[in-house]
């Protein structure tokens, strides 16, 4: 059993840098594939970025590709997620899962935090 709680979301303005985390319980932590995951008003969930278990380099999705960096500390059990040059379009509630599978799809997820709110403002 893992619990997730995200933090570090806030209001900012376009062009601006927020970093939110992702913490953990749980000692079987360091086996899990996290991934960030967004969803905006009126959108579908979608998948932004993986940290493998393994250390293995993180993937993207291309919308924030360049822009965002994810990083991970097992000794904290805590999973960053860096957001740079940020726009209105990344407004979004934005969530973190663990799962044991590699995917950017979100029903390969066993569990999810509760999100925290990322708005930008142009």
């Amino acid at each position: 059993q893992v619990q997730l709680v995200e933090s570090g979301g806030g209001l900012v303005q376009a062009g601006d840098s927020l970093r939110p985390s992702c913490a953990a319980s749980g000692r079987t932590f360091r086996t899990y594939n996290i991934g960030w995951f967004r969803q905006a008003p009126g959108k579908e969930r979608e998948f932004v970025g993986l940290s493998f278990w393994s250390s293995s380099s993180p993937w993207y999705a291309d919308s924030v590709k360049g822009r965002f960096t994810i990083s991970r500390d097992n000794a904290k059990n805590t999973v960053y997620l860096q957001m740079n040059g940020l726009t209105p379009e990344d407004t979004a509630v934005y969530y973190c899962a663990a799962g044991r599978r590699i995917s950017n799809w979100r029903e390969a997820y066993d569990y999810w935090g509760q999100g925290t709110q990322v708005t930008v403002s142009s």
